[in-house]
């Protein structure tokens, strides 16, 4: 611990401590050391709260989930509500386009909860598929579903992000809610700022996001406040086979 020579701090003496690259003064200064603290099992152990100590798991959930993703096949990352239900026209095409998707050579990621969800990984892991789910810890869903083989359960929402963005060809968005619009606009974001390579968003039910794209049309970009182009970067379909489709036509351009 030092001070600051009052000679030449008008404001009399200073106390200084460095803790690594981090400079503490006056009342921040703690009377025990970092090592102290780790090494001192008597000592509170509220220590594991902090921040600091939540960017250690927020590094060791990126490692697992790079670990967990970095040798799948090429994926197509599927997203709607889970509040869909399996006798719900919704929860079929859902199924029946992740088999095309397997078929067409694709793993399957959703977001491994109920719904739309399951419906995705259910119709990957039937046809043979490579079913993957990146869960996140909510207090009111269970767990990942059963039809996902390759999974794992995250606490931070942009890390889960990542995953989908990082290890995804393809987003096919299905009618849903809060949730559902954040994977949307977080993807169109990053496509329009050019932080990702431009892949398809592919939205599935013209009667459900109808509305929406007319906004953005009629409103957003009528006021200027994106680029006609970057209407372009959306795809709205009503059938699985459509989904292929276009899947295709990015493939081959």
């Amino acid at each position: 611990m030092t001070s600051v020579d009052p000679d030449r701090d008008p404001q009399s003496a200073v106390v200084e401590r460095q803790r690594g690259p981090v400079t503490l003064r006056r009342e921040q200064v703690t009377p025990s050391t970092t090592d102290q603290r780790l090494l001192d099992s008597r000592g509170p152990s509220d220590w594991v709260h902090t921040d600091p100590w939540r960017v250690l798991r927020i590094q060791s959930e990126f490692v697992e989930g790079f670990g967990l993703l970095s040798e799948v096949p090429s994926c197509v990352s599927v997203f709607g509500s889970a509040r869909t239900k399996p006798d719900e026209r919704d929860y079929t095409v859902a199924e029946q386009t992740a088999r095309l998707i397997v078929e067409e050579g694709y793993g399957v990621i959703t977001g491994g909860g109920p719904g739309i969800m399951e419906a995705a990984n259910k119709g990957a892991q039937e046809a043979g598929g490579l079913s993957i789910g990146l869960g996140i810890e909510l207090p009111f869903e269970q767990g990942l579903n059963p039809w996902v083989d390759l999974g794992v359960n995250f606490r931070y929402f942009f890390v889960r992000k990542t995953m989908f963005v990082k290890y995804s060809q393809a987003f096919v968005i299905l009618p849903g809610g809060f949730g559902t619009m954040d994977e949307l606009f977080e993807a169109l974001t990053l496509v329009q700022t050019r932080k990702i390579t431009r892949f398809p968003v592919i939205l599935v039910g013209s009667d459900y996001w109808g509305g929406l794209v007319a906004w953005l049309r009629e409103t957003m970009a009528r006021d200027k406040r994106i680029s006609p182009g970057d209407l372009d970067l959306l795809h709205i379909v009503d059938e699985p086979q459509e989904v292929i489709e276009v899947l295709r036509g990015h493939c081959e351009r």
